[in-house]
């Protein structure tokens, strides 16, 4: 597992309703938990379902110059239009991870670790669709561990009314199983 790096610039992008705001923002508040300097910027047209949106994410150990970026060091996309607007912005050697569910055409770059995760469907399976953004964010965290599950656990009491707290079991089952999914698909075949 990599070492948390001074600075990790991220990009989030999806159809608005697939939960890209929250896991900026959940990721935002739990380096805040953590002590961590954070920038969160969202973008999303003007349908609340079904529009584009994406947020930047920003975690850092020292003060952030700008929260305006071109390139970034990670991108989690969950469509189809993400992806091609998105993967061509990650800097080299960067991560590139998707929802594959949701994209028929990833990104061929070779300079970069592309890598898709089944979230919707593992989200189905577990019988709550709500939480394909938990998944993509545990498979993220098992591949850049910029903040603990515990402060992303923390964080979501944060970001979730009240009223919704009775979800965050369930919501550190859906860390769990993409922490899980990266790490099978990481494993050798015999």
């Amino acid at each position: 597992m990599n070492d948390f790096k001074k600075l990790e610039e991220l990009i989030v992008a999806g159809f608005g309703g697939q939960g890209v705001l929250s896991l900026g923002m959940t990721l935002a508040y739990a380096g805040m938990v953590e002590g961590k300097e954070i920038s969160w910027m969202p973008s999303y047209g003007p349908e609340m379902r079904g529009g584009t949106a994406n947020c930047i994410t920003i975690i850092s150990e020292k003060k952030i110059s700008s929260p305006i970026l071109s390139l970034f060091d990670s991108a989690i996309v969950l469509n189809q239009p993400s992806m091609d607007k998105f993967a061509p912005r990650v800097k080299p050697g960067g991560l590139l991870l998707y929802e594959s569910g949701n994209i028929f055409k990833p990104s061929t770059r070779t300079d970069i670790e592309i890598i898709g995760i089944p979230a919707s469907t593992e989200a189905l399976l577990m019988k709550n669709a709500k939480i394909m953004n938990m998944i993509i964010l545990g498979a993220y965290l098992q591949l850049k561990p910029v903040v603990k599950i515990d402060s992303i656990l923390e964080a979501l009491k944060k970001v979730l009314p009240e009223k919704y707290h009775h979800l965050l079991d369930i919501n550190k089952q859906a860390l769990e199983k993409g922490k899980a999914l990266v790490v099978q698909q990481k494993e050798p075949v015999m």
